[in-house]
């Protein structure tokens, strides 16, 4: 039978699968707590939480939310990094922030129903963020229209030249 400290566990990590977007399973030997302190410091800047979890109570959060995936990647110590946020996003501050300690092995993520390994992982970092691609789609719409505009005014404007140049005539002629 579970203790109550553990039920709270089982469902604070619940609650953080079905609030996360993705998830970046890692190892953290090798570190110490101040390094561990210094990386959560700076994910947490950027609104993801890194925390150490218990393989076997992760395991039964995961079921009981339904992510199938996850129980995979549970092998050994394990620190895990939710974000709730942009994807791509979540994949370059870890990454980043892992950087300097060579320590610390990416096991995987799962974003969804989706296991990444590193090199995929690593792939989805270099994206630019979701909102510089809707602003790449956003302009990429907008051009034919700026285009299809021009294309209405030309005629306008070769006309109003040309009743210009016709007037400016006319006055010289009159003069």
């Amino acid at each position: 039978m579970p203790t109550q400290k553990k039920r709270d566990t089982i469902d604070t990590l619940r609650t953080e699968l079905s609030g996360s977007r993705g998830l970046i399973l890692s190892s953290y030997r090798g570190l110490t707590v101040s390094e561990f302190a210094a990386i959560r410091t700076v994910l947490r800047a950027q609104g993801i939480t890194y925390r150490v979890v218990k393989n076997r109570l992760m395991r039964v959060a995961a079921t009981e939310v339904g992510n199938t995936t996850l129980p995979d990647l549970l092998k050994g110590p394990t620190a895990i990094a939710f974000g709730s946020g942009d994807e791509a996003v979540l994949a370059k501050t870890v990454l980043g922030a892992l950087k300097a300690y060579p320590a610390v092995e990416i096991r995987g993520a799962v974003l969804g129903e989706a296991i990444l390994n590193l090199s995929q992982l690593t792939a989805l970092s270099k994206l630019p963020t979701r909102e510089v691609l809707l602003a790449k789609v956003a302009g990429a719409f907008q051009a034919p229209v700026q285009k299809l505009a021009f294309l209405f005014a030309a005629p306008l404007q070769k006309a109003a030249y040309a009743l210009g140049g016709l007037k400016s005539k006319r006055e010289a002629e009159a003069a």
